[in-house]
């Protein structure tokens, strides 16, 4: 509705991960570099954990598009699923035929099977599993028996988990504690700084066409970062709704009025009033005018 008011190309803050608007913010370039240097080196289980909405989903789609020849990848956007379940999706994966009455070992046998032809092609098949938190801890044994296949100098198999943090609870079960001591590398996602939020905003308004990258007053910048606690879905979804916000009224830019009024209207924001945040500022700023509205008159009859 607001791309032609602000000059823009696309919309820049949806909510679909569209690795377009992939931003090379420290924690996700950190969490994506682990990723390529351990799948290079040839580890087999790899773990990254973030919570709700930070970019977990946006960072193993980039996972996706970096990979080069000789990796193959099978991906699990859904693992709620018994161990067959899991074992059926990842041969669809993998392109391997199967009867639908198999059962569990004949289909460890034929995935077994398909990654010994990969090595001797010399390909490396790579396993990625979003939302593994939701995984059983049978589905998950049964995940770790994939992965026995080996020979004295590599892994048949990688696998990448991306999880909230439940996934840490579940891997702490003693009934899996043999696949927690095979997570060689692990990452956690953090949330972003305010100076985050700002590069994260201006990265995506310039993706999507954007001229004017300083549309956010800087304290709505910290207004933003307040309300959304750092966490990137949030900050997409209140930047949109301000500028739609801002649009309704003509304006062309953001303010901090703009950003309340969006935090007012989302779920999960931070709403409360914190003396010790970026209100903090806005007290100061109030004290300041009115000291200086009172020193005027003052200093007048002296």
């Amino acid at each position: 509705m607001y791309k032609t008011h602000f000059g823009l190309n696309s919309q820049p803050f949806g909510l679909t991960p569209d690795t377009q608007f992939f931003c090379e913010l420290p924690s996700h370039l950190e969490a994506l570099n682990v990723l390529l240097i351990a799948l290079h080196n040839g580890e087999g289980f790899i773990k990254i954990t973030g919570d709700v909405g930070t970019g977990k989903t946006m960072l193993c789609r980039k996972l996706l598009n970096e990979l080069p020849e000789p990796f193959e990848t099978a991906y699990i956007p859904n693992p709620h699923l018994p161990p067959v379940g899991l074992l059926m999706a990842i041969a669809d994966e993998m392109s391997i035929e199967y009867s639908r009455h198999i059962g569990q070992n004949g289909l460890m046998k034929l995935i077994n099977d398909f990654l010994i032809n990969s090595a001797v092609n010399g390909k490396k098949p790579v396993l990625i599993i979003d939302e593994a938190q939701s995984m059983s801890i049978e589905t998950l044994e049964a995940l770790r028996l994939i992965t026995n296949l080996e020979t004295e100098k590599q892994k048949l198999l990688q696998i990448v988990l991306f999880g909230q943090p439940e996934l840490d609870e579940q891997l702490h079960n003693k009934a899996i504690r043999q696949l927690r001591q095979r997570i060689t590398f692990s990452y956690a996602l953090k949330p972003l700084t305010p100076q985050n939020v700002a590069d994260y905003i201006r990265h995506r308004l310039r993706i999507a066409g954007m001229g004017n990258l300083s549309i956010f007053s800087g304290l709505a910048i910290q207004a933003m970062h307040h309300y959304s606690r750092g966490i990137p879905r949030l900050v997409n979804i209140l930047a949109n709704k301000a500028m739609l916000s801002a649009y309704g009224k003509g304006h062309s830019s953001v303010g901090v009025k703009q950003v309340y009024l969006a935090a007012m209207d989302t779920e999960d924001t931070n709403t409360k009033f914190k003396l010790f945040g970026f209100r903090k500022r806005y007290l100061l700023l109030l004290l300041l005018a009115i000291a200086g509205y009172l020193w005027i008159p003052m200093a007048s009859i002296l």
